[in-house]
């Protein structure tokens, strides 16, 4: 049901407001009362919508992750050569953690949703599918002796670790990452997960 204040519905509202508070304040420190008041909306209407706080913050979770891997899928399947996806893809996180600070922040810094949680089912299918998808794009360049054979954690340590750690500094205003710095965090990638020979 829409509202006649502002025309969005009341989910709506609920996940807009629990995105700022869960990104000024973490989630530990949101309390269900600051939830209500952030988004305007009666304890029926929060009820109506949701059982709990940790069922808001498992689905906006779950929410921001489908929207990042759908980003990051459609950039890898822009580009065929090794070297350009895995540098792509580097430029491609910043960019999105500078569009999309407080959703970005979410990620980076909070545990996700556990199977038993509310959105842990749906992250955790989320995540199989990506990781499926991110492969089809690996192994025709590690059958060619280009990308070394990397299981998904290392993988997503040695391609995005330090991009992230960079977020991290970003978003606690101790730096602002320059083009050459992503260029740079692109390049280190691209050597972590290389075969030596390539």
């Amino acid at each position: 049901m829409k509202t006649s204040k502002n025309g969005r519905d009341g989910r709506t509202r609920i996940i807009e407001g629990a995105l700022r508070r869960f990104s000024q304040s973490g989630v530990s420190a949101t309390t269900l009362a600051s939830l209500r008041e952030e988004s305007g909306v009666s304890v029926g209407s929060f009820y109506h919508h949701f059982t709990s706080k940790e069922h808001v913050f498992g689905v906006l979770y779950a929410e921001i992750l489908d929207a990042y891997q759908n980003a990051f899928l459609a950039e890898i399947t822009r580009h065929e050569d090794a070297r350009a996806g895995i540098e792509a893809i580097v430029a491609f996180h910043m960019a999105w953690c500078g569009e999309h600070p407080e959703r970005a922040r979410l990620l980076i810094s909070e545990r996700p949703p556990r199977r038993n949680e509310p959105g842990g089912p749906e992250v955790a299918e989320s995540r199989r599918a990506f990781l499926r998808q991110v492969a089809d794009w690996w192994r025709p360049h590690m059958k060619d002796g280009v990308l070394r054979p990397v299981p998904p954690t290392m993988c997503y340590v040695l391609w995005l670790g330090p991009a992230q750690e960079m977020c991290r500094l970003w978003f606690a205003g101790a730096h602002q990452p320059t083009e050459d710095e992503i260029g740079e965090l692109g390049e280190a990638a691209w050597h972590s997960l290389r075969m030596p020979s390539s």
